[in-house]
């Protein structure tokens, strides 16, 4: 969803940056990108074992759904095109879903947001699966199953690194859309890049034509 569906990274990068990470590691220099695409509850849980923490989990998650909130319902927009890709891709009679290391309410305010309710087959959060995040394939493995396809011949768009490597560890066929927020990360594990909503949409629309 961040980033694929909705201009979210940009806010959650300098939040990260900003707010996060130097209120829960003030002793360490952590790059956002090490925890981009993982679910913000197992972000607090990992830089705990790894580096320690210096505010409580409630805390932390407070910060994190107050931000949320105002993200999702006042500051962010759709990626042009999604409502056009959507209506082809059931024209083609190819099943959707999101796949979102969020929880399912921030999911829904999206949806609701934008008029996506009832536009994707499946709706997937993370914290439903028994399963471990990101950079780990297991949500992926799950969306694919949940959809009734076949993981390599499902096409994951990703833009954080962790989520391209945990849909290509799934062994599905990745376009990774490149923003700024994530600035130079590692975008080889994608059979495809792309840089603006309009070639994330030719990208998924040729690679399902192949499929």
């Amino acid at each position: 969803m961040d980033g694929v569906l909705v201009n979210s990274e940009d806010y959650w990068v300098e939040f990260q940056r900003e707010e996060i990470l130097p209120a829960a590691v003030p002793d360490e220099d952590v790059d956002v990108a090490e925890v981009s695409g993982m679910n913000y509850a197992e972000i607090y849980d990992y830089l705990e074992e790894e580096y320690g923490t210096s505010i409580s989990r409630e805390e932390y998650l407070q910060k994190f759904r107050e931000a949320a909130e105002e993200l999702y319902t006042e500051r962010v927009d759709l990626l042009e095109g999604t409502h056009d890709l959507l209506a082809e891709l059931d024209d083609r009679g190819v099943p959707t879903a999101v796949v979102s290391s969020s929880p399912h309410d921030w999911i829904g305010m999206v949806l609701e947001r934008f008029e996506l309710e009832g536009e994707f087959d499946e709706v997937i959060s993370a914290e439903e699966i028994d399963g471990d995040s990101k950079p780990e394939p297991d949500v992926f493995e799950y969306a694919a199953e949940e959809v009734g396809v076949p993981a390599d011949e499902c096409v994951v768009v990703e833009d954080s690194e962790n989520g391209i490597e945990a849909a290509d560890r799934a062994g599905t066929i990745v376009v990774a859309y490149r923003i700024d927020a994530h600035g130079d990360i590692d975008y080889s594990p994608a059979d495809r890049t792309a840089d603006t909503p309009a070639e994330v949409r030719e990208a998924v629309l040729e690679l399902v034509e192949e499929t």
